[in-house]
């Protein structure tokens, strides 16, 4: 069984099922598929409860509003105190404060459940926080606390320290989700929220861990180097196990879509031993060749993915990296980039995708400058 870390009165699997990228019907970019299928995906919770992960984390806009559907009909079957559904105000979509309780209002219609486990405001940074701040949103969850649709309340981050310091010391929180992997612990500085929460007595949840897949696809020099280390380790393990060596990180999300990925993360989660030096040094050698690639941080999660003029961004960011990193020709990538129906030369500026992007990506001036002149 996966290994579990004490919350409270009670216990959170080190192990969390993210459903930003379920098994899906069609091979469009899962993030933005509503057509999940249900059999594969059924099975993936079905393996992770039966191992002992009790952690379920979706949101609003997941799989454009069918995630939260299924995970909800999902768990349906089993104890609804066996396990802890998490779910997301965002506050982007909510252009009124009564917007508030029609978004909540229709998660709970959704997922079909009574309350959240976890609840958080989505994807903080200064504009999005001083929104929250404007719409009386802390004040608003914890009423729904009070009513006991709500359990526990938290953030997910993406700004500046700065900010970060500010949310923490504005109101009391259960909890914070930040994007913590050795790639980001200096790129994003990850290390430097994690101590700030961790100070503050917050426990952490890790979101993307492995980088959207990105760090389980590592150049061969990356991948000897942690085969020379542990053969018979996966390359995601390493990604998993950094994230889970911290001690005040409650629970590892990992956004699973196959058999084959969840049981090495049950693998790797079960019986943890946390890294030692030599292996924490060695995943930042691996982040130091990481850098050394020009490639653009883009995860897949597709927070740009309503661009007015239906720019399919993350996949041309995609291509650009597979290009740079020698995974695909220059000839392959621009035949890749021109099929797209909606590549970078429809972009306008408008500045609406970089607004949304939690990776704080220059996305409009990549679109009309970098990558036209390098695919296009």
């Amino acid at each position: 069984m996966v290994d579990k870390r004490k919350f409270k009165d009670t216990e959170v699997s080190l192990l969390g099922l993210g459903t930003m990228r379920l098994p899906c019907k069609t091979p469009i970019k899962r993030e933005s598929n509503p057509l999940i299928n249900y059999d594969k995906a059924q099975m993936l919770v079905d393996i992770a409860y039966e191992n002992g992960v009790n952690y379920f984390d979706t949101a609003y806009m997941y799989h454009v509003g069918k995630s939260e559907r299924f995970i909800g009909t999902a768990l349906k079957k089993y104890p609804r105190e066996s396990y802890y559904l998490a779910d997301k105000l965002p506050i982007w979509m909510c252009p009124k404060q009564s917007d508030m309780e029609k978004v909540f209002s229709k998660q709970i219609n959704r997922t079909g459940h009574d309350y959240f486990d976890f609840y958080l405001l989505h994807s903080l940074n200064k504009e999005n926080f001083d929104k929250c701040e404007k719409f009386g949103a802390y004040e608003f969850v914890s009423k729904k606390r009070e009513e006991g649709k709500i359990k526990n309340i938290g953030f997910s981050f993406h700004g500046t320290i700065d900010d970060l310091k500010e949310i923490v010391a504005a109101h009391k929180w259960d909890f914070a989700q930040i994007q913590l992997n050795y790639l980001d612990w200096k790129n994003q500085q990850a290390e430097e929220q994690y101590n700030i929460l961790t100070e503050a007595g917050i426990p952490v949840i890790i979101m993307e861990p492995v980088r959207g897949g990105k760090l389980a696809d590592v150049s061969k020099d990356i991948e000897n180097m942690f085969k020379r280390a542990e053969p018979d380790k996966s390359i995601a393990s390493w990604a998993i196990g950094f994230a889970a060596s911290h001690s005040n990180v409650l629970t590892v999300l990992s956004g699973m879509n196959s058999e084959e990925q969840l049981y090495d993360n049950l693998n790797t989660l079960t019986d943890f031993i946390p890294f030692d030096d030599r292996k924490m040094q060695i995943c930042f050698n691996a982040a130091g060749m990481i850098n050394k690639s020009d490639v653009i941080p883009c995860t897949g999660c597709d927070y740009c993915a309503d661009c007015p003029k239906e720019v399919k961004i993350s996949s041309v960011f995609s291509i650009y990296n597979k290009v740079k990193t020698d995974e695909i020709s220059l000839e392959d990538g621009k035949r890749q980039y021109i099929s797209l129906k909606n590549n970078g030369s429809a972009c306008v500026s408008c500045g609406k995708c970089a607004s949304h992007c939690p990776q704080s990506i220059e996305i409009p001036t990549l679109l009309k400058n970098e990558i036209s002149d390098f695919l296009g």
